[in-house]
């Protein structure tokens, strides 16, 4: 059955007309990733970044971002030119022994990410209305199987783009109450440093922003902007503009990542306080930032879960259905499965965690492990003259993909040596 997703939209094949107003008609995809990366375990990363360490953690926001813009795109160009996800990709050019291990890899990490997202989402309502962090959750749940399986993929890409909105705008409001030392601010974006235990909090600010599901959606989701893969000048102009998307994209991600940062760093860290949880987080913003800014962060939060389940959602029936070599489609009893085992596993594993806050740190510290696995069988693919064509990765594609995938793997020895 071919995919509503990526045929229904836009039925037939024809030449779009491509101008600069119509990049406009191209954003979405980005935003929807970008989601990913301001999901409720960057909010964990990124306060205990800032209450522990204050300024000096902001390089692994730029590094991760960096990174992501380049993997972002590649796995996006995957999709365009093949017209297959990263996960039905690795189904037809992979070993099927090997291929397994690298799906089902992949399908953890996206639960390990709707584990983040529900519980962010459970905190979030915890802190609004003080329902129990396990019957928010169950609420969360139903709303996103909800979301998904009542929702088309545009009204989600509106629904979604509108979430990130607001919690943009929530953060500017946030920082607008703080003084912000900007001249650290400035030396922490650029200078690299590794205060000691700070490898933990590293490893979990790199996997809340460069997350292994994401690539596997983006792949997927930009072929709802699918024009007609046998022109090649218009796959070039897809190209194009899927870059322009993206870079516009992970630019606002970096911004409301370095806000969350700079808020705890001029909150908590100058006011030596120690934060453990984010309903701490919220509590303590009280007394120094009045209630309503208590009351936006919860409600940031809030935002931020659900529409980062429902994209990490999206992801595991995405992985999921390419182990069959098929495309998502909600309507697919595959790419169902792929949704329930993502998130029906993730509420489960919430209602054994005792220590919420750890719990979603320790969730990106794992999505920073499956990390490796994912971006070299990346640049496998994406390398491979067979699968890209003559769209194949240029040698300094090659070198760039290369240089992050070691950079990604030397951090996760350096976190397990820290254990030792």
């Amino acid at each position: 059955m071919k995919s509503l997703l990526k045929f229904n939209i836009f039925k037939g094949e024809h030449k779009p007309r491509l101008t600069a107003m119509d990049f406009f008609k191209y954003i979405g995809p980005g935003l929807l990733v970008t989601v990913g990366f301001i999901d409720p375990g960057n909010w964990a990363s990124n306060v205990s970044a800032g209450a522990n360490f204050g300024y000096i953690l902001l390089w692994m926001v730029t590094l991760s971002t960096i990174m992501l813009i380049i993997l972002q795109h590649n796995a996006a160009h995957l999709g365009i030119v093949t017209g297959d996800c990263l996960s039905e990709a690795a189904t037809k050019n992979i070993k099927p022994v090997i291929k397994n291990i690298i799906l089902i890899t992949a399908v953890a990490a996206s639960i390990s990410t709707a584990l983040a997202e529900l519980l962010g989402g459970a905190i979030a309502l915890n802190m609004l209305f003080k329902i129990p962090i396990k019957l928010g959750t169950i609420i969360m749940l139903l709303l996103i199987v909800w979301m998904l399986f009542t929702n088309s993929y545009k009204k989600l890409e509106r629904w979604i783009i509108g979430f990130v909105s607001i919690i943009g705008i929530s953060f500017i409001f946030e920082l607008t109450l703080v003084h912000v030392d900007w001249k650290s601010a400035v030396t922490g974006w650029v200078t690299p440093s590794f205060p000691e235990n700070s490898m933990p909090v590293i490893m979990s600010v790199l996997g809340a922003v460069v997350m292994p599901h994401n690539l596997f959606l983006h792949s997927e989701i930009i072929q709802s902007r699918q024009w007609n893969l046998k022109d090649e000048s218009v796959i070039k102009k897809q190209l194009k503009y899927e870059f322009a998307d993206t870079l516009f994209s992970m630019i606002i991600g970096w911004a409301i990542n370095s806000a969350m940062i700079l808020l705890a760093a001029s909150t908590f860290f100058v006011n030596h306080v120690e934060v453990t949880e984010l309903s701490q987080a919220q509590e303590m913003l009280k007394p120094l930032l009045g209630s309503g800014a208590s009351i936006i962060f919860a409600l940031a939060l809030l935002f931020a879960g659900i529409s980062s389940t429902v994209t990490a959602g999206m992801a595991g029936g995405s992985i999921f259905a390419g182990i069959y070599g098929e495309p998502y489609d909600i309507s697919d009893s595959h790419t169902k499965v792929g949704v329930f085992i993502t998130l029906i596993l993730a509420a489960l594993v919430i209602f054994f965690i005792r220590d919420p806050f750890r719990g979603l740190v320790y969730s990106q510290m794992f999505l920073s492990v499956q990390l490796p696995i994912t971006i070299f069988t990346q640049i496998y693919l994406t390398s491979s003259k067979k699968v890209m064509g003559k769209f194949v990765n240029s040698i300094i594609d090659k070198i760039l993909l290369w240089v992050i995938g070691i950079i990604v793997t030397i951090l996760n020895i350096a976190l397990l040596i820290s254990y030792f």
